[in-house]
């Protein structure tokens, strides 16, 4: 469902690049291979001219992703703020202008985290505050709904398949995958998929995050913010990922493929409807 408020939505530019670059590599035999390697871009991130951060992505959809990072940084609370973003890759930079600036910008800069995401995330202003503001919706899960959604979410990852080197992330409604980013750091593909909701819109409280990646206190942290209450991963929880994901209310699933996961927070939200295989 979509927020049906009016919104001025901000100029984007269209700078999205190839995700990967095609490449000579050898084999353990000197033979000559073919293939392809994950793009990695820096590019510099300057609100209302002020250098703020430098991200390391495939650069595929630079202008969501600024908008998403802007979004789960919450430096600015509505899109409608926001007049433009452009992307100029010739000197590697994201220039954001806002319509009347950003309130206590120094105070937020201030206040910096550094994460454990890939390639070192940060997180400006003060986490604990807005997290304590988060009330996120309790869905009823069916264990067959997670089958569902992990066969549907095969068909993806055509980077990785292509290249390697990347993570991937999806927002999901059922078994629809609403968006599917992939990007070198898991950061990266959930602050475009940030940015895709807060464009458009789509709350997130009948939503499902997908991410290929750990679940960090980092990936708690953006997906809360987002308002969507259920995490599935392929890969692990770490602690301080388990703890927020229980004080947050997130349903965290992880290690999960094909039919195996196991749920870390929020088991008793999960109806186990479906037949061990023998």
């Amino acid at each position: 469902m979509a927020d049906t408020g009016l919104i001025q939505r901000p100029a984007l530019s269209d700078e999205g690049l190839g995700a990967s670059i095609q490449v000579t590599a050898y084999d353990e035999f000197g033979a000559a291979r073919e293939g392809h390697i994950a793009a990695e871009r820096a590019l510099t991130i300057y609100l209302d001219k002020r250098e703020v951060l430098t991200l390391m992505t495939l650069g595929s959809q630079p202008e969501l992703l600024v908008l998403g990072w802007l979004k789960n940084q919450n430096l600015i609370e509505n899109i409608s703020d926001v007049e433009s973003v452009h992307i100029a890759w010739d000197v590697e930079a994201a220039a954001i202008k806002t319509r009347g600036g950003v309130s206590e910008l120094d105070e937020k800069l201030e206040h910096k985290t550094v994460t454990t995401g890939c390639g070192q995330g940060t997180m400006f202003g003060n986490l604990m505050e807005r997290l304590s503001e988060i009330t996120l919706a309790k869905p009823a899960i069916k264990q067959s709904q997670i089958y569902d959604l992990l066969k549907s979410l095969s068909a993806h990852n055509d980077v990785y398949r292509k290249a390697g080197a990347v993570h991937g992330c999806a927002l999901c409604q059922g078994n629809e995958i609403l968006s599917f980013v992939e990007d070198v750091g898991r950061h990266n593909a959930v602050d475009t998929i940030a940015g895709y909701m807060w464009l458009e819109g789509i709350v997130g409280d009948d939503k499902w995050f997908y991410t290929t990646g750990r679940l960090t206190s980092e990936m708690i942290i953006k997906v809360a913010q987002m308002g969507v209450p259920v995490l599935l991963s392929r890969s692990g929880v770490t602690q301080m990922g388990l703890e927020l994901a229980q004080q947050l209310g997130v349903v965290l699933i992880a290690r999960a493929k094909g039919r195996h996961f196991l749920v870390y927070n929020g088991a008793e939200r999960i109806e186990f409807n479906a037949q061990p295989v023998k």
